[in-house]
């Protein structure tokens, strides 16, 4: 429960003092926003705003228009109650000069899809939270620009047959299944699905409420330190090793469940002959790892916590031969060995997140929405130094597997110009961080060779596809 303020806890532990705990509301009905909140680990009712939301800009700006809607539902709200903190939102996609909100009907939902699908969009969130104990209110808001894959009929169809578009501003759900169609967003990820936790959090700061006293100390309670043989340093996991594999367990089935496996019993062999000769000679082998390949044309591989490791037919179709096969596995191993992934979560999510994964609660659908945020979260990439010291894994078990490690750069650069070619992708292998340039210098350093002219003139000053 996060609705806090003061300076301690009450769970029973010595020297950690006590917390009043204040009652929290949220001004809106959106089971989006409502299992965000659930998921942050937010104990709250739920006070259904009873306004008639505007659509028109007029007079406001879109900042200004989503400001006045969030505002007028947390009064709203603040009417029913006598005290307590009260949080109102509105969310509008925004493509041109139009204004989308939530669909009518699936006719509506459908024109609005395929319209958001054609050219990117900027969807807004107004967020007011209203101190009614204080007389305290602020207002701010989030925007998000968001590039979407142009979708057929039949791809609109298939997605509305599983899930329902009519609670969702443009007709989308990126933390489900909506995220496969998703390229690429520019901004606060919680932002599409409904409501800017960071802006929540911030706004929560300002009027003084400890928003995160209580995670941080769970967390505290039930971290452990260890050391990180990829990185040669000590490093605090609030998982165990178990919980860690449970936790990718959990999202692994769920992200396959949409996914479709390679029906091809001879690249499935191939995949996890290579993979487990890297395997046999990386630094972590207190795990099982799992190889699997998907029909998907994109050229892409993703790694999840606990040894798990996918890669898209399209990969495949674009390595030269083992070898380059082998770089590509070893990097996706590096991930896991230093725990990138596990490392991400942690930084980005609430203990309660992730704890539903790991505890693989009864209630599946905790578990699904837990594990689509959890996905999408690892599909949005990993920090430049995360990427090049998994290169540098890569470069290290391939050599000592028996591979050329000099595969590696040749499949970087042969990526590269495929790269340039076509439009930056959110599912893709090379993500727009770090530069090629510079995975191959690391590459180069881990076999003792130095960087030559054409390396050093190819060095770019932004992220390729921008």
């Amino acid at each position: 429960m996060l609705s806090l303020e003061g300076d301690t806890l009450p769970i029973g532990r010595k020297g950690v003092p006590k917390i009043r705990l204040r009652k929290i509301y949220l001004a809106s009905d959106s089971r989006a926003r409502r299992k965000l909140l659930r998921v942050f680990g937010l104990k709250f009712k739920v006070l259904p705003a009873r306004i008639a939301e505007k659509r028109k800009a007029g007079n406001f700006s879109y900042a200004g228009l989503v400001k006045r809607n969030a505002l007028d539902k947390a009064k709203d709200g603040a009417r029913k109650v006598k005290g307590g903190i009260i949080i109102g939102a509105d969310t509008i996609v925004v493509q041109g000069k139009d204004i989308f909100g939530k669909p009518r009907d699936l006719k509506e939902a459908h024109r609005m899809l395929k319209r958001l699908s054609s050219r990117p969009q900027w969807l807004y969130t107004g967020i007011a939270v209203i101190d009614k104990g204080r007389n305290k209110t602020i207002v701010d808001y989030e925007k998000t620009k968001v590039y979407m894959d142009k979708l057929t009929d039949a791809e609109i169809d298939d997605y509305f047959a599983r899930v329902s578009p009519q609670d969702l501003a443009g007709s989308f759900d990126i933390q489900g299944r909506g995220a496969f169609f998703i390229r690429r967003i520019e901004g606060c990820f919680y932002n599409v699905v409904g409501l800017p936790v960071r802006k929540l959090y911030l706004i929560f700061k300002r009027l003084g409420i400890k928003m995160l006293a209580l995670v941080l100390c769970v967390f505290l309670f039930g971290c452990s330190t260890e050391y990180n043989l990829a990185t040669k340093q000590e490093e605090v996991f609030f998982y165990s090793t178990d919980r860690e594999v449970a936790m990718g367990w959990a999202i692994a089935k769920e992200a396959t469940k949409s996914e479709k496996f390679a029906d091809d019993p001879l690249l499935q062999k191939r995949v996890e002959d290579i993979g487990k000769k890297i395997v046999s000679v990386c630094d972590r082998k207190d795990i099982d790892y799992h190889f699997y390949v998907l029909a998907d044309e994109e050229v892409n591989a993703v790694s999840l916590p606990g040894g798990y490791v996918y890669v898209n037919k399209g990969l495949l179709d674009k390595v030269a031969n083992d070898d380059e096969l082998a770089g590509v596995l070893g990097h996706e191993i590096g991930h896991i060995v230093a725990r990138h992934s596990i490392k991400k979560l942690q930084a980005m999510m609430a203990y309660s997140l992730l704890s539903v994964l790991v505890a693989q609660a009864s209630q599946s659908g905790d578990v699904a929405n837990a594990a689509n945020i959890a996905f999408a979260s690892i599909m949005s990439g990993y920090s430049r130094e995360d990427e090049m010291l998994a290169d540098q894994l890569g470069t290290r078990y391939m050599k000592a597997a028996g591979y050329d490690p000099h595969a590696m750069i040749t499949f970087l650069r042969r990526l590269q110009e495929i790269d340039k070619r076509k439009p930056l992708q959110a599912k893709v292998y090379f993500k727009s961080h770090p530069y090629v340039p510079d995975r191959i210098r690391v590459v180069k350093q881990e076999l003792g060779q130095n960087m030559d002219f054409d390396d050093y003139i190819n060095i770019e000053n932004k992220p390729h596809g921008r």
